[in-house]
C-alpha cells in the first residue's frame, strides 16, 4: 500500500450495501470469507473513473457469471465516509485532526437491487444475508464498517411490498 500512495495517493474504494427484506425485516448481503470474516461488494476505483461507475463496475465483476447480461444496479445515496489515516489497518468516519494526507477513502453506497437478478459468487465466497438488529452494535463480529450500517440505514424509509 505505501509504493500505491507514492506512485497515485490516496486509494480510493466504493463498497456496495445491498438491501433484502425477509420476514418484513431489512438484512444486508454480505460476502462471507471463511467463517468469520463478512465484507460489503465493492472494491478499488480505478484513476479517473467515476465512483458510481466503478462500483456498478466492482458489482457486475464480484455479483454477476461474465456470461449473463450485466445487471444495471440503481445506486441511490451515499451512506458513509470512512477514511484510513495511516498505512494501519483502522478506518475511521472521518479524517483525524493530526492527518493532512489519508491514505485511503472508501464510500459506501445505498444499492437498489432489481426484481429480478441472478447473482453467482466467486467460488471462496458465500453470500449471507445478515439482518440489521445482529449487525447493530456487533463490531466485534462484522468489524466497525459493516456494525455502523444500521445507523446509516436509520434515516432510509423502508416500504415492505
Amino acid at each position: 500500500m505505501r509504493e500505491e500512495f507514492e506512485s497515485i495517493g490516496v486509494r480510493k474504494s466504493v463498497e456496495g450495501v445491498l438491501l433484502v427484506h425477509e420476514h418484513n425485516l431489512p438484512h444486508v448481503l454480505l460476502l462471507q470469507i471463511g467463517a468469520s470474516f463478512f465484507k460489503l461488494p465493492g472494491g478499488e476505483v480505478e484513476a479517473g473513473e467515476d465512483e458510481v461507475v466503478a462500483l456498478k463496475r466492482l458489482l457486475n465483476d464480484i455479483l454477476c457469471r461474465s456470461e449473463h447480461v450485466p445487471v444495471d444496479w440503481k445506486i441511490e445515496t451515499l451512506l458513509g465516509q470512512w477514511w484510513r489515516p495511516n498505512f494501519e489497518p483502522p478506518q475511521y468516519p472521518y479524517v483525524p485532526a493530526h492527518v493532512t494526507k489519508p491514505k485511503e477513502h472508501k464510500q459506501l453506497w445505498l444499492v437498489k437491487i432489481p426484481e429480478k437478478a441472478l447473482f453467482s459468487v466467486p467460488r471462496n465466497y458465500k453470500l449471507v444475508a445478515a439482518p440489521l438488529f445482529e449487525l447493530y452494535d456487533n463490531s466485534s463480529g462484522y468489524g466497525p464498517i459493516i456494525s455502523s450500517l444500521p445507523q446509516l440505514l436509520s434515516r432510509v424509509n423502508f416500504k415492505y411490498l
